[in-house]
């Protein structure tokens, strides 16, 4: 792997592209050389998603796409990804788009052709390469991976109409015939330890765009703020303060404990994180105004796009499936 992102790195990344930072600069610059989840750095990890979203959510989510795929293949065996390809993670199983696969002919067994319609590829029309899910021909969930640039492939422009994240070209992709290979064991999408916390990760992901959010409401702050602005930035920090802390201890906690079922550990840390960054819009859009609203292009923008990335979150059935872990939990969860 190559060397993980530093923030004078990301910073001259971001002075030099801007507004037209894309997911191709950061991999051409090795930033996507992170440490994998688990491995005893996923702080570190966190750390770089976190950073790419305070500067631009919807590059965050094809970043977060790309070396979530990347961290996929190499806990399951699959050879490294050629220097240069940029990939998506297209995991999403709503009803009425699903992906089959078959056998291809005349091709070893992890060969197969894709037939089927897939909902929510973000940066489908950027990406060289994509880790998806797909069912086959026994009903079984499995994860294959497919170029981009092959006969068979239909990047759409339908399946997206929000204004935020609208910068993550997150359309549906159609696929006839065209070619895949298999990864891991049908099931190994969910039931590996990667999972929970690749999970865990896209809260940090969240935490990132709130931070990018409240280090603009701070400028826009100036220098004598009166005392209703400086009560928001106060409530600012007891959101984001309580919810680095606890991502701080989740990644700790992952790296103590790598082949463990992180699903407690992860909704714990989206949930916290969700709160927080609403907490965060909230008071961010009561110190500022309109103005910035209206009239700074970053600001608007990260105000439109977390809510939107945001609904990554399961709402209510997650607040009940963490509800149901601590019931079931051997001993009292609330300590100090």
């Amino acid at each position: 792997m190559r060397a993980p992102l530093t923030d004078d790195l990301l910073q001259r990344l971001c002075r030099l592209h801007g507004a037209q930072l894309t997911l191709g600069h950061l991999t051409e610059a090795g930033v996507d050389g992170l440490p994998l989840p688990g491995s005893g750095r996923t702080l570190a990890r966190w750390n770089v998603l976190a950073e790419v979203a305070a500067h631009d959510l919807s590059l965050a989510k094809l970043f977060e796409g790309h070396t979530d795929a990347l961290a996929i293949r190499a806990e399951l065996g699959a050879p490294a990804a050629m220097p240069g390809t940029r990939w998506g993670t297209w995991c999403a199983e709503p009803p009425d788009a699903r992906v089959t696969l078959e056998p291809r002919p005349g091709g070893p067994g992890t060969d197969v052709l894709l037939r089927g319609t897939k909902a929510w590829c973000s940066g489908a029309a950027s990406v060289s390469h994509a880790v998806l899910s797909g069912w086959n021909a026994a009903g079984e969930p499995c994860l294959v991976e497919v170029a981009m640039d092959q006969p068979g492939v239909e990047i759409t422009t339908e399946g997206w109409q929000a204004v935020g994240m609208a910068g993550s070209g997150s359309v549906d992709v159609r696929f006839d015939a065209a070619e895949g290979r298999l990864i891991g064991r049908p099931g190994d999408y969910v039931q590996r330890p990667g999972f929970w916390q690749g999970g865990a990760g896209i809260a940090a992901c969240w935490l990132g765009g709130a931070m990018g959010i409240a280090r603009l409401t701070r400028r826009f702050s100036g220098p004598k703020p009166d005392a209703h602005r400086l009560a928001h930035l106060g409530a600012i920090d007891i959101a984001l303060a309580p919810a680095a802390a606890l991502l701080r201890e989740t990644a700790a906690w992952i790296d103590a404990n790598p082949r463990v079922d992180a699903r407690t550990a992860a909704l714990r840390a989206r949930l916290a994180v969700e709160h927080a960054a609403h907490t965060v819009m909230h008071h961010a859009g009561r110190a500022t105004g309109a103005g910035p609203l209206c009239r700074d292009a970053r600001f608007a923008r990260a105000m439109a796009d977390l809510p939107v990335f945001l609904r990554q979150s399961h709402a209510e059935r997650d607040l009940a499936a963490l509800g149901e872990q601590t019931l079931d939990a051997e001993a009292f969860p609330w300590k100090l």
